[in-house]
C-alpha cells in the first residue's frame, strides 16, 4: 500500500495518481485541492484544507497531519461533544500515530472497564402485537389495525433490557472501528469480543452529523467514557464505498467544525448556560439582514435571554498573522450586530492576539479574542475564561444599549 503524507494547509510535492485514484480521492475529501503538477504527467499537487486525519482509499493510505499535536486535536474533538479527558499527561501518544491507532486501544480499554460490572440495562417503551395482554392495551391502535378481531392484542409496555442507546452507540462504534485496516490482530479480536458481548443490542446506523447524546446519572455514569468515545468515533470515522469498488475507511476531522464546537461548548460551560440559552448555529437562522428575510444569518454561538439575543459571535479556525482580523470576518460580525440590534459582536480566533474595533459613523464595537491552542491545557482553559469574560461584557453592553438607546 502506498502512503501519502500531507500536512494541513501545506501543498505537497508532486504525487503520482491514476485517474481512478484522483477521482476517488476528490470524492472522499472534497476540500482537498488537487492540481496538476507542472512538467509532469499523471502527477498532482495535493493541498489539504482544514480536514485532518488518516484515510485508506483502495491501495492508497493518506495521512493529513494537523498543525496542532495529535493529542491536542483529539482533546478539542472530545471536548466539542462532551468531556473525555484526552490530556497530554495520561497518554503517551506517538505523534506519528494516526487518530484511529490512538482511539482504538482507548476505546477497547474503556469498554472493558464499563462492562466489568455487567452490561447496562434500562427500561425501553415497546409497542407490540401479542396473543396475551402485557402492560397496557393500545385501544386506538387495536381498533385501527384489528377492528373487531380480539387477537392479537396491540399493547404497550416497558421492557427492562440491555438494548438501550448507550449500548447501541458502543456496538456501532466497535463495528465502525472493526471495518478499518488496523494492522493489529489483537485489536480486531478485542473489537469482535465487544461486538459479541452486545449481540442482543440493535446495531444502528448513525449519520456522522446526527450522533445522539446520552444523559448521564448515577446509574449509568460508569458508561460515560466509553459512550463519549463512541460518539467521537461515530462522528468522525469514514467507512463507505466511494466510487465503484474503491472503498474508503479512516478517521477524518474538519478542524473548522471541531474548533467551532469546542469554543461553543467551552463557553457554555464557563458561563453555566444551557443549550437553550447559549445556542449553536445548528437550526434556524438567528436573524435576517434584510427586511424581506432572504439573507439569513447564523452566528456560531448566540446568547438568549427572555426570547431576545443579547450576544452573538463566531469562531474562526484561523491565525491572525498581523494582529488584524480579516475584513470578511469583520463584515460578518458587523452583520450580526446590525441584524440583532446589538452594540457589538465577537470573533474568536485559533491563534494571535486580541483587538477591538470602534466603527466609524456607528456605535458598534467589534471584539477579537483568541484561544491559545498551542500551550498547556491550563493555558487554553484560561484563554477560554478570558473569552467568556468578553462575552459577559458584550452582554452587559447590550442591556445598557436597550435601556439607553442612542
Amino acid at each position: 500500500m502506498r502512503t501519502i503524507e500531507l500536512r494541513e494547509y501545506e501543498p505537497s510535492d508532486a504525487v503520482a495518481l491514476s485517474v481512478a485514484e484522483r477521482d476517488a480521492l476528490a470524492a472522499a475529501i472534497p476540500s482537498l485541492r488537487i492540481t496538476p503538477a507542472a512538467g509532469a504527467r499523471d502527477a498532482y499537487v495535493l493541498t489539504p484544507a482544514s480536514v485532518v486525519g488518516a484515510l485508506e482509499l483502495g491501495g492508497l493510505s493518506i495521512r493529513i497531519r494537523p498543525k496542532l499535536p495529535i493529542q491536542r486535536v483529539l482533546y478539542l474533538a472530545s471536548q466539542a461533544i462532551n468531556r473525555v479527558d484526552f490530556r497530554d499527561e495520561p497518554f503517551g501518544f506517538d505523534e506519528a500515530a494516526t487518530p484511529q491507532h490512538i482511539l482504538v486501544p482507548a476505546f477497547i480499554a474503556a469498554a472493558q472497564r464499563a462492562f466489568s460490572g455487567g452490561l447496562l440495562h434500562g427500561y425501553r417503551s415497546v409497542q407490540d402485537s401479542l396473543t396475551t395482554v402485557r402492560g397496557r392495551i393500545d385501544f386506538a391502535e387495536q381498533f385501527r389495525r384489528r377492528y373487531d378481531l380480539p387477537l392479537p392484542v396491540e399493547v404497550r409496555y416497558d421492557d427492562f433490557t440491555e438494548d438501550v442507546l448507550s449500548n447501541r452507540l458502543v456496538r456501532a462504534a466497535a463495528r465502525r472501528l472493526a471495518g478499518m485496516n488496523l494492522q493489529t490482530p489483537r485489536w480486531h479480536q478485542s473489537l469482535r469480543l465487544i461486538d459479541a458481548t452486545l449481540a442482543n443490542v440493535t446495531l444502528i446506523r448513525v449519520p456522522c452529523r446526527q450522533v445522539p447524546s446520552v444523559q448521564f446519572d448515577r446509574l449509568n455514569d460508569h458508561y460515560r467514557e466509553v459512550v463519549e468515545l463512541s460518539r467521537l468515533i461515530l462522528r468522525h470515522t469514514v467507512l463507505d464505498a466511494v466510487r465503484g469498488e474503491v472503498r474508503a475507511s479512516g478517521f477524518l476531522m474538519d478542524m473548522n467544525v471541531v474548533f467551532q464546537e469546542f469554543v461553543t461548548n467551552a463557553l457554555r460551560r464557563q458561563l453555566d448556560l444551557s443549550e437553550r440559552n447559549f445556542r449553536s448555529d445548528a437550526g434556524c437562522a438567528a436573524a435576517y439582514l434584510d427586511k424581506d428575510r432572504r439573507i439569513a444569518l447564523r452566528p456560531d454561538f448566540t446568547w438568549w435571554e427572555g426570547g431576545r439575543c443579547v450576544f452573538a459571535g463566531d469562531a474562526k479556525y484561523k491565525i491572525i498573522e498581523d494582529g488584524s482580523a480579516t475584513n470578511a470576518d469583520l463584515y460578518q460580525a458587523l452583520a450580526y450586530a446590525s441584524a440583532l440590534d446589538l452594540p457589538g459582536a465577537l470573533l474568536a480566533y485559533a491563534e494571535g492576539w486580541g483587538a477591538s474595533y470602534d466603527l466609524s459613523h456607528s456605535d458598534k464595537r467589534l471584539e477579537v479574542e483568541t484561544v491559545n491552542l498551542d500551550g498547556s491545557i491550563e493555558a487554553m482553559e484560561a484563554s477560554v475564561a478570558r473569552l467568556a469574560s468578553r462575552c459577559c461584557q458584550l452582554r452587559s453592553q447590550s442591556a445598557h444599549h436597550w435601556r439607553h438607546p442612542a
